[in-house]
């Protein structure tokens, strides 16, 4: 499982998902869209809109899940589907 969080510095929502995922001692790619642009594009392309923090979770079986916000449940559900 491979996470990537698109978050900007100063969004409060991101630093919770971060800091949760620490807590969990989850590895995740952060991009902070605010500092580059190309980051920035690649989200807008994947989510189709600008808010933060938008993630993706890449599962072994190739799928790819989306999740826009710091919706704990379907983190949750996330890493126990892939444990």
């Amino acid at each position: 499982m491979k996470i990537t969080i698109y978050s900007t510095k100063t969004c409060p929502y991101c630093k919770m998902l971060k800091g949760w995922l620490d807590t969990k001692s989850v590895k995740y790619t952060n991009y902070n869209v605010d500092e580059n642009p190309f980051a920035a594009q690649m989200m807008i392309n994947m989510s189709g809109q600008m808010g933060v923090p938008f993630s993706t979770i890449e599962y072994d079986d190739g799928r790819v899940e989306k999740i826009l916000g710091f919706d704990r449940a379907r983190f949750e559900t996330a890493l126990s589907n892939a444990a």
